[in-house]
């Protein structure tokens, strides 16, 4: 069946699928997915879940068979019972496709909570059950009929998408001694050909059923993709995993033992922009104009430099900072490579930039651009300061859950420290202890005085160093950073996170000795080194960092931590899925 969108332009299920990544991530990092990809799953946790997934099929067989129904259009009637007869004949095999492992499907299994939801939810939909649309009895026109199948395909096309993804990621994992992996069949299904095949399939479909709806029910279709993509989520989650599994956040982090430090950069790490951009921005926006005179209320304090003079300045001084930045990125590269991990010579090439930051500082203090900023202008940009997907909610999900014994420290080069406790403020994070620099203030307007607190890598190593100090439990550290001044705090840590793709850390990080590691395969690695009753640990200065590419999949390893770290099972994820 031929798609419905032009070559360039994306389909609602694509934009959805995009939108809601999060939980795909999510999905990944549960303790059944890495378990599996690690081959050290045991089978009958394996066996339940084959068991259990037969109810989905089913499920969708049912589904298929309703929205057949509603469909108006011959070809997408055709569609949906060619995808109808593909379920029932995985159904017909399924049973000697899961031989090999011994898993017996004879037996009557009986739905979990997880499987029960999301098939009452689907046949629900399906049925037409859902907010706005008339009962299965009352849908009198074949337009309202469609609606009902696009509804349909909306929570049964996040599945297979799903399912695909596991299975390509998982593929990846699969060394050269692949063939042993005990549970390659199933990977090699879900990464197939015909299994993609069928998940574009649906996708098409769902994209015709869903050109004629309005803009509110295409609201309705997505909300209903992503309550279909969180139901497929604690399906994972469900699968009972009674084993030893590691946890990427903790050694076997326990509240009542030790207490678990978490440190994080902003700038760029957290923030989508620079801070020192934004600050330079607030400047230039509220100075006076070159052909005004300063405001009378202002003439007695602090007298500003003109917009159009402060933009000039400001242009010198990143110029000026950013070729001086590259000198001494090459000035450390000029030593020889070190053939292992290098950590006191990574320490002294680092120490160039103490110098260096001190003097770009001093520019920027003598030159006056941060004079005459108001307190109140730079607590509004706070509020309105964009962050990267999935930080925020991180955050507030440790500070929501007062059960965990969490500390949060920020540690900046940021001038302003205002302007981050604000960006937190505004999501309602009042807890986290922000180590930055400050501005000077004359009643509420700044002198363009810079108060230094942390201005290079040695200033955030000494601070993360005395916050450990001060405590008197045994710490748990985590360092999650994106630049090269964050180096040295992410190899001190138990656990170093780079969120994003820095060339020069990592030019800087390999010259030494560093190894980048992408987190998802540092997990399941540990987890095949995992043993009856224990699992290897983690430690700082190991030399590995470990990679992610956005905050979902922090946000993933430390709900590991949570579900396992707590008494309570799966607080932390019930706090995620009612967001």
């Amino acid at each position: 069946m031929a798609t419905t969108t032009k070559p360039n332009e994306e389909g609602a299920a694509k934009r959805f699928w995009d939108k809601f990544s999060k939980e795909s991530i999510l999905t990944l990092y549960t303790p059944f997915v890495v378990s599996l990809a690690s081959g050290n799953l045991k089978i009958d946790t394996f066996g339940h879940y084959i068991a259990q997934d037969v109810h989905f099929f089913k499920c969708f067989a049912q589904a298929y068979e309703l929205a057949e129904d509603c469909a108006d259009d011959d070809d997408a009637k055709d569609s949906i019972v060619e995808l109808r007869k593909n379920v029932l004949e995985e159904l017909r095999h399924h049973a000697s496709f899961v031989q090999e492992w011994g898993v017996d499907l004879s037996k009557a299994t009986t739905p979990n909570a997880a499987t029960t939801k999301y098939t009452n939810f689907l046949l629900a939909t399906a049925s037409g059950k859902v907010e706005g649309v008339k009962g299965p009895g009352e849908l009198a026109t074949p337009f309202e009929k469609t609606k009902v199948a696009a509804y349909t395909l909306s929570a049964m096309a996040p599945c297979m998408r799903l399912y695909v993804f596991l299975g390509n990621e998982l593929k990846l994992l699969l060394d050269s001694d692949g063939n042993q992996h005990p549970y390659k069949k199933l990977i090699d299904k879900y990464s197939s050909e015909k299994y993609q095949a069928t998940m574009l399939q649906i996708e098409d479909l769902l994209d015709k059923l869903s050109v004629s709806l309005t803009g509110q029910e295409l609201d309705t279709m997505q909300k209903l993709y992503h309550q279909a993509l969180k139901l497929e989520m604690e399906f994972f989650l469900a699968q009972p995993v009674d084993q030893s599994t590691v946890l990427p956040l903790s050694k076997q982090h326990n509240p009542s033992e030790n207490r678990l430090m978490i440190f994080s950069d902003f700038d760029l790490t957290c923030s989508v922009v620079d801070s020192s951009a934004i600050l330079a921005e607030i400047a230039i926006v509220t100075a006076p104009k070159s052909d005004q005179s300063q405001p009378l209320e202002s003439q007695s304090q602090i007298i500003r430099m003109p917009s159009i003079d402060l933009r000039n300045t400001w242009e010198v001084l990143s110029k000026e900072y950013t070729e001086e930045y590259e000198q001494c990125m090459e000035s450390m590269l000029a030593t020889e490579k070190v053939e292992s991990f290098d950590y006191e010579g990574l320490k002294k090439a680092l120490e160039q930039l103490v110098q260096f930051e001190r003097r770009a500082n001093t520019r920027v203090i003598e030159s006056q651009v941060l004079k005459g900023l108001n307190l109140e202008d730079i607590k509004r940009a706070g509020e309105r300061l964009i962050l990267h997907d999935g930080c925020m909610g991180f955050f507030q999900s440790i500070e929501k859950n007062d059960k965990l014994n969490v500390n949060v420290h920020v540690l900046s080069y940021c001038w302003c420290a205002d302007l981050i406790r604000s960006a937190f403020s505004s999501g309602g994070l009042n807890k986290m202890q922000v180590h930055a620099n400050e501005f000077e203030y004359e009643g509420s307007l700044s002198t363009g005085t810079i108060i230094k607190k942390v201005e290079s890598p040695i200033d955030k190593l000494q601070a993360f160093t005395d916050i450990n100090l001060k405590t008197d439990t045994k710490n748990v550290t985590i360092y999650i950073g994106d630049s090269v001044g964050d180096l040295l705090c992410l190899l001190e840590a138990d656990i170093g996170i780079v969120v994003g793709s820095s060339s020069s850390l990592r030019r800087i990080g390999t010259h030494f000795g560093v190894s980048f590691v992408p987190l998802f395969p540092a997990l399941v690695k540990k987890q095949k080194e995992c043993i009856e009753g224990s699992c290897f640990g983690w430690n700082g200065l190991s030399g590995v960092l470990y990679t992610v590419s956005s905050w979902a999949q922090v946000f993933s390893s430390y709900l590991d931590l949570v579900v396992f770290g707590l008494p309570i099972p799966h607080m932390g994820w019930k706090f995620l899925l009612q967001r």
